[in-house]
C-alpha cells in the first residue's frame, strides 16, 4: 500500500480517500507505510484517553488517598459501623459477623460469611460494598437503615484506589478449645432417663403433678409465689391463642365453661392439638428457621411459584404429630430415603 514514488506523480483523490479510511497512508518520500488516524479513530481516541486519566486512584498519590480515608471513610465507618465491629464491641461481646472494621487487617478479612470484607481495587468483590449497597436482601448494613449515596460512592472510589488505610493491628489467632470429654459427658441433656426423687417443697399442697415439685421447690428458693389459679374463661383463651394462635369461639367458650368433669382440659387440649390450625401456628416457627418465603421480597417481589409444597409439608407434619428426627431426614435425605411398600403416593410426593 506504498505512496508512489514522486516520479509517477501523486495518487488520485479517491485512491487517497480509501486509504485514510483503512487508516494508512505513506509519506511521499517513504515507502512503507504508517497508520494515520482517521478522524473517527480519534474521536473514540480521546475518550479512552480521558478515561485512563480520570480512573480512580490511577495518578492520585499515595497522600491523596490517605487524605480520601481521613476525610471520607474513616468518620463513616466510625459512626455507622464500629458500633457493631470494633474492639470496643467485641469487649462487650456484640461484635456481629466475628467482623473487625476498625483496622486494615480486619477490614480485608473474611468474618463469619468466609468473604473478604474489602478487596483492594474490585468493589464488586468486597463483601463489605455489596452489604452497604443493599444488593443482597440477605446482606444489609447497617441493617436499620441505608447509608447515604454519597458515602457508598466514597466506598466504591476508596476500594477502586486501592483501599489504603493507615490503620495498624492484627487479628487475633484463634486457639482451638480443647473439649473435655468426661465434663462433657455430665451435662444434663446427655444424660440418661430416671425417676428422679421429688424435691421437698413448703407448700404442699400446690402441686397436682410431679413435675409441679420441681417448678414450686425453684420458685421458694427465690422468695416467690406461684400465679392464682385463673378463671375457665381465661385459661380457655389463653391455651386456645397459645395453641392455634386464634380466639375460641363462643360455643367453644360455653362448652369448656359448662363442662364440670375434672378431665374437662384436658379435653380441650387434645381437641387443640388436633386443630388444623395448630400445624399452621406452630409451623411457622420452623418456617421461619428455614428461612422460608412465598416470594423474594425484593422491589419486584417475584413469588415462588411452588414454594407453597414446602410450607404445605411443614404444616402436616406438625398435625400429624411426626417424629422430630424424622422430619429432619426427611429434609436433609428426601427422595434418597427408602419407599415404604404401603406408602401412599401422596405422601410420597409430600416428601419429595
Amino acid at each position: 500500500q506504498a505512496w508512489p514514488n514522486q516520479a509517477s506523480g501523486p495518487r488520485q483523490p479517491a485512491a487517497v480517500s480509501k486509504y485514510l479510511v483503512r487508516g494508512e497512508i505513506t509519506r511521499p518520500d517513504c515507502q512503507a507505510p504508517f497508520p494515520v488516524l482517521h478522524p473517527i479513530a480519534k474521536a473514540l481516541c480521546f475518550p479512552f484517553a480521558a478515561g485512563l486519566l480520570t480512573a480512580p486512584g490511577a495518578f492520585a498519590s499515595v497522600e491523596d488517598r490517605l487524605n480520601f480515608f481521613e476525610k471520607k471513610i474513616r468518620p463513616a465507618l466510625v459512626e455507622h459501623c464500629y458500633r457493631c465491629h470494633s474492639a470496643e464491641a467485641e469487649k462487650k461481646g456484640k461484635l456481629k459477623g466475628q467482623l473487625r472494621l476498625d483496622f486494615r487487617e480486619g477490614i480485608r478479612g473474611k468474618g463469619e460469611s468466609g468473604l473478604a470484607a474489602v478487596v483492594p481495587g474490585d468493589p464488586d468483590k468486597s463483601n463489605l460494598y455489596r452489604a452497604i449497597t443493599y444488593l443482597d436482601s440477605e446482606l444489609v448494613m447497617p441493617p436499620k437503615s441505608r447509608l447515604p449515596k454519597s458515602i457508598v460512592t466514597d466506598f466504591k472510589q476508596w476500594i477502586k484506589m486501592g483501599a489504603t488505610d493507615p490503620r495498624d493491628g492484627q487479628l487475633a489467632q484463634a486457639e482451638a478449645k480443647e473439649i473435655k470429654f468426661e465434663v462433657a459427658r455430665k451435662f444434663w441433656s446427655f444424660q440418661k432417663l430416671n425417676e428422679p426423687k421429688l424435691p421437698t417443697v413448703q407448700n404442699g399442697a400446690w402441686p397436682r403433678e410431679d413435675s409441679d415439685f420441681f417448678i414450686l421447690s425453684q420458685l421458694e428458693k427465690k422468695h416467690l409465689r406461684p400465679a392464682p389459679v385463673t378463671d375457665k374463661r381465661t385459661l380457655i383463651r389463653r391455651a386456645t391463642y397459645d395453641l392455634t394462635g386464634l380466639p375460641p369461639t363462643i360455643a367453644e367458650i360455653e362448652a369448656f365453661l359448662s363442662d364440670k368433669s375434672p378431665n374437662a382440659f384436658s379435653k380441650t387440649i387434645e381437641r387443640l392439638l388436633a386443630s388444623p390450625h395448630y400445624g399452621e401456628k406452630w409451623g411457622r416457627h420452623w418456617l421461619d428457621v428455614a428461612r422460608y418465603a412465598d416470594s423474594n421480597g425484593l422491589d419486584e417481589n417475584l413469588a415462588y411459584v411452588n414454594a407453597f409444597r414446602y410450607r404445605n409439608y411443614v404444616i402436616n407434619s406438625f398435625n400429624a404429630d411426626k417424629p422430630y428426627n424424622r422430619f429432619v431426614q426427611e429434609q436433609i435425605a428426601g427422595d434418597l430415603l427408602p419407599l415404604n411398600k404401603n406408602e401412599p403416593d401422596e405422601l410420597r410426593h409430600s416428601r419429595l
